[in-house]
């Protein structure tokens, strides 16, 4: 890894938030005043598509990139420069090599993640897809290209397993990370397939899963047992790195390199099984995840039907339950891994949208909790921009 330097202070933010909204029938942006009290819903866009992720881009505050699939147009990658009045598709979308004659392919199924480049690098965007596989585009989103060598690396193919070792909608590459401090330092993860750390732009990487257990049964040591769900870099301490992963909660000072499992700390009748992880903007020991029923076939809904987000403020050490303003009981839903986000006001706004089509917000760091928005499709990603 990197030698150690302190990260530029993240700006705290004083204005109106957008939150883009990404569901399994089209998108949509919910705008709010300066208070944040009221919010005003968007018509949809792209009825009909499922939208895998809608990303603003930080260092214009104008772009947006919005990753979408059609059942019979297949996926692409749209993009807009005027906050979402007017949409492009990319010309040239993330598409694996075409295989010679007579042998098969990948083909990608939808692209699942977007991660807008360094602020040094204008322009600069990354994707990952189901099946796995890494792209880059230079020019905004409006071509793209294989990125690094593990696409078509054996190794990296054989930890990726086959389509059918992945997640009930396909395997997935995710969590796009870039240091702050230094863009040729990036990360990245695979359902399955482990987490994976590059200190020289993508040259060469290097397995981080030390210290990660795997389901029951199956070994530790092979990397492509290990199904990271989201992997979050703390913003103001880059060497810190938190994850919610399908056996816990854990935690990484890189200066340790390995992963130690916080979510042990979680109450037992509630467990640390979640897809979702949001870290806090201005403070490397809070973290805020959502659990879910991780028994028997995972039904993927709130442990009891009692939803509740828990915070750490303490690296783990200890969490607090917070559900005030949720459902008391009989809310048979969940959040996915990139639907649960912060902005970076004073205290720190949290949202939420769930697997029934709400969308939640705590403008207290998550003490107490309100509903925005309700009978949306199904909820697969929520990001919160400053206007």
């Amino acid at each position: 890894m990197p030698k150690s330097r302190k990260a530029p202070s993240p700006q705290l933010a004083t204005g109106s938030v957008a939150l883009l909204i990404g569901t399994r029938k089209g998108a949509f942006i919910l705008r709010s005043d300066r208070s944040h009290r009221t919010w005003k819903l968007s018509a949809p866009m792209f009825l009909g598509h499922t939208v895998h992720h809608l990303m603003p881009d930080p260092r214009d505050r104008r772009t947006m990139l919005m990753a979408t699939r059609t059942g019979h147009l297949g996926p692409t990658v749209f993009r807009s420069t005027d906050f979402g009045k007017t949409w492009k598709e990319a010309k040239t979308p993330p598409a694996f090599p075409k295989a010679p004659e007579g042998q098969n392919g990948r083909v990608v199924d939808h692209v699942f993640w977007l991660t807008p480049g360094h602020p040094s690098e204008s322009g600069l965007w990354y994707a990952g897809t189901s099946p796995q596989g890494l792209f880059r585009s230079n020019d905004g989103g409006i071509t793209w290209e294989p990125f690094s060598y593990i696409n078509d690396d054996p190794q990296y193919r054989k930890w990726m397993g086959t389509v059918q070792d992945g997640t009930p909608d396909g395997p997935k590459l995710h969590s796009i990370l870039i240091d702050p401090r230094d863009p040729a330092h990036l990360y990245f993860a695979m359902s399955g397939g482990g987490v994976h750390e590059s200190v020289d732009g993508g040259r060469t990487w290097t397995s981080i899963v030390r210290g990660l257990e795997v389901v029951e049964g199956f070994d530790a040591a092979t990397v492509t047992f290990h199904d990271p769900h989201c992997v979050r870099l703390c913003p103001t301490d880059p060497d810190r790195l938190f994850q919610q992963n399908h056996c816990g909660i854990y935690r990484m000072d890189r200066s340790e390199g390995r992963w130690l499992r916080i979510g042990k700390n979680m109450p037992k009748k509630v467990g640390d099984i979640g897809f979702a992880m949001v870290l806090h903007p201005r403070d490397s020991d809070t973290a805020w995840v959502f659990p879910m029923d991780g028994s028997t076939v995972w039904p993927r809904v709130s442990p009891g039907g009692k939803p509740a987000a828990y915070v750490t403020r303490d690296g783990g050490k200890t969490w607090t339950r917070q559900d005030k303003g949720f459902p008391r009981a009989n809310a048979w839903w969940t959040v996915k891994r990139q639907a649960m986000t912060a902005d970076a006001h004073e205290p720190v706004g949290l949202y939420l949208g769930t697997t029934s089509g709400e969308v939640w917000a705590s403008r207290t760091g998550g003490t107490s909790w309100t509903c925005l928005a309700r009978h949306l499709p199904e909820i697969y990603s929520v990001e919160a921009a400053e206007l």
